[in-house]
């Protein structure tokens, strides 16, 4: 808005006129501030767009957006990937600080969120509200699970967020650099979304300890590397996942078939 007064410029010196001046500018910074900071609450745990604006020493990325600035601290950051200056990329806000010099946004691309956000955005069941992606875990840049639900029987929540030839996972593992997703459905029966979440693997016997969060798992001895996964990946993640602390063991069924079985060398004559 502009209010016009008459003023005779002869009543103020030019002290007066540059502090006026000053105090002026001062408060439409604050109010301009004030503004993006109740734009951006507003968005708080959502996907923001923005451009690479400098990569700082150390590793801090300092992303544009607009009249603001957003941190990718290095702990944040995909392993492996090297944003570049003039970059467009998308980002999760995690949350907002005021400094002297405006808000600046603090950012990430590494959290679980992150990657359940995309997941919104690739799968039109899931924006609808039809599935709903209950839990994610995530070793950023190298492997994800991810567990969908559905109310709807018509609805197969895994294949619907997949998509056609892995078409839908395919655009997320683009956005994280590679990094591998398992999709999984999820269950009230903590021991169904516990086999769930280790597959491949097949699961022979489940031993839960709800009071301990623990449970002891029994698995064929020619699965136990596809429960475990590549240094430990399947299983510290499936762990993550359903909240319990999964311990795996081989279990062979030719030597527990002949456990307590007599010992045919006893049963012989001794020689004379």
């Amino acid at each position: 808005d502009e209010v016009e007064y008459e003023i005779d410029a002869l009543e103020f010196s030019n002290v007066i006129a540059q502090t006026a001046r000053q105090l002026i500018f001062q408060k439409i910074r604050e109010a301009e501030r004030e503004a993006v900071a109740q734009k951006y609450i507003e968005q708080k745990g959502e996907i923001i767009h923005g451009k690479v604006s400098r990569i700082e020493r150390g590793g801090r990325v300092i992303i544009s957006m607009g009249n603001s600035e957003a941190a990718l601290e290095p702990r944040e950051q995909i392993a492996f990937e090297k944003l570049q200056p003039g970059e467009h990329v998308r980002v999760l806000l995690l949350d907002l600080s005021t400094e002297s010099r405006g808000p600046q946004l603090i950012v990430s691309r590494t959290h679980p969120e992150f990657l359940i956000k995309l997941v919104e955005a690739e799968v039109p069941e899931v924006y609808d509200g039809i599935i709903e992606v209950v839990a994610a875990a995530r070793e950023p840049g190298r492997r994800a699970k991810v567990a969908v639900f559905t109310n709807d029987s018509d609805v197969d929540p895994v294949g619907a967020c997949v998509g056609m030839r892995g078409s839908r996972v395919q655009a997320i593992v683009s956005e994280l650099c590679g990094e591998r997703i398992d999709v999984i459905e999820w269950t009230e029966e903590l021991e169904d979304f516990i086999a769930n979440a280790l597959a491949p693997a097949e699961i022979i016997e489940i031993d839960l300890n709800i009071e301990k969060s623990s449970a002891d798992i029994k698995i064929a001895s020619d699965q136990l590397s596809l429960a475990i996964g590549k240094q430990g990946q399947n299983v510290r993640l499936a762990s993550k996942l359903t909240g319990i602390m999964i311990n795996v063991r081989a279990w062979d069924p030719t030597i527990e078939d002949r456990i307590g079985e007599p010992d045919p060398s006893e049963d012989e004559e001794p020689q004379k």
